[in-house]
C-alpha cells in the first residue's frame, strides 16, 4: 500500500507542494480546502498530468476530512497572508484558529499522522499544533530552515558563480527576519564560505536570507513564495516517508537543546518513518548564540501571545 500524505490549503503552497509530491511519486494525495471546488479541480487537473509524468498515485480534492483518514503525513499551509494595515498580532489570532481547527479535524482522522506546519507565523503555528494535537514533539514540526537554507544557498552559489551541488548552508532560529544563518558551518565543496568570501559580503548575504521572503513579496506585489516553500515541504516528506535519517533543519520543540526550552526553533533534525529522530546540537560562539537567543525570544513573544 502507498503511503498517504493530506495537504491542508489548496492555495499556491499547498497545490504546488501536492504538484512535488505527486511528480516524485511519493504518495497519494489528498488536497483539502474549504472552498468548494478548488482541491477537486487543481487535484483532477494535477492527476491528469500523471500519465505524462508515467506515475502511478491517486490525487483527490476534498472539503472536508473524510478522504484523509489514515494519514502518515498531514502538511498544514492553510492561513491568511499578512496584508497592509494588518498587524502582527492580528495575523496571529486569524492564523491560530485556522491551524487549531484544521489540526484538530486531521487527527481525528489520522492520529498516528506526523504534522508538518507551514502557515505563519510559522514557529507559533507548530505550537498551536502541538497543544491541538497533543502529539509528542517527534510528530509535530516545521517547514522553515529547509527554506531558509536553500535561499542562503542560492545567494552563495550565485555570489561564487558555483555548482548549487556544491553549496551546503546552515540556518536556525525562528522563521522571519530573526533567523540566524551560519557562514562557518556553511560550505562550498566543504570550505566555509568565510575563507571564500570577504565579511561584507558575507553578511550581505545573510541579510538577504534574512529578508528573503519579502524580496518575493515586494517583487510580486501580491501574494508571496511558493515555489521554493513547496519543495521545502516536499523535502521533509520525501526524508520520512522513505526513513532516511535525513538530517535538515526544521523547526522542532526544544527540551534544553541550545540552553532552548518549550519552544519551537529552526535546529538541524534527523528525520525518519518516526518523523524527528534527533536534534544535533553543534558547539556555537557567544555571539551565535546571543543571536540564537534572540530569535528564540521572538518566537516566545509570538507564543505567549496566543494565551
Amino acid at each position: 500500500m502507498r503511503k498517504k500524505v493530506t495537504i491542508i490549503g489548496a492555495g499556491n503552497v499547498g497545490a504546488t507542494a501536492a504538484h512535488w509530491l505527486a511528480a516524485e511519486e511519493l504518495a497519494d494525495i489528498v488536497l483539502v480546502d474549504v472552498v468548494e471546488g478548488v482541491p477537486q479541480g487543481k487535484a483532477l487537473d494535477l492527476l491528469e498530468a500523471m500519465p505524462v509524468e508515467r506515475n502511478d498515485v491517486s490525487i483527490i480534492g476534498a472539503n472536508d476530512y473524510t478522504q484523509t483518514a489514515d494519514s502518515d503525513i498531514v502538511v498544514i499551509t492553510a492561513g491568511f497572508p499578512r496584508k497592509e494595515g494588518m498587524s502582527r498580532d492580528d495575523l496571529l489570532k486569524m492564523n491560530a484558529d485556522i491551524v487549531g481547527k484544521a489540526t484538530e479535524q486531521a487527527v481525528k482522522a489520522s492520529p498516528r499522522a506526523i504534522l508538518i506546519i507551514v502557515t505563519n507565523p510559522l514557529d507559533a503555528m507548530c505550537e498551536v499544533a502541538r497543544r491541538k494535537s497533543g502529539f509528542p514533539r517527534e510528530r509535530v514540526l516545521g517547514m522553515a530552515g529547509v527554506l531558509d537554507s536553500a535561499r542562503f544557498s542560492t545567494f552563495i552559489a550565485q555570489e561564487l558563480n558555483v555548482s548549487v551541488e556544491n553549496v551546503h548552508s546552515f540556518v536556525l532560529g525562528g522563521h522571519g527576519d530573526q533567523m540566524v544563518p551560519l557562514p562557518r558551518f556553511s560550505t562550498v565543496a566543504g570550505v566555509p564560505i568565510t575563507e571564500l568570501m570577504d565579511g561584507a559580503t558575507v553578511e550581505r548575504l545573510v541579510k538577504r536570507t534574512a529578508g528573503g521572503g519579502g524580496e518575493i513579496v515586494k517583487l510580486l506585489k501580491a501574494g508571496s513564495a511558493y515555489y521554493a516553500p513547496a519543495r521545502s515541504i516536499a523535502e521533509m516528506v520525501d526524508a520520512i516517508l522513505k526513513d532516511k535519517h535525513k538530517i535538515l533543519p526544521c523547526a522542532a520543540y526544544l527540551q534544553g537543546e541550545f540552553d532552548i526550552r518549550d519552544l519551537f526553533v529552526g535546529v538541524p533534525c534527523k528525520l525518519g518513518a518516526a518523523g524527528l529522530e534527533q536534534i544535533f546540537e553543534v558547539k556555537l560562539s557567544a555571539q551565535e548564540q546571543q543571536a540564537l537567543k534572540q530569535s528564540a525570544e521572538s518566537v516566545r513573544e509570538l507564543v505567549e501571545a496566543l494565551a
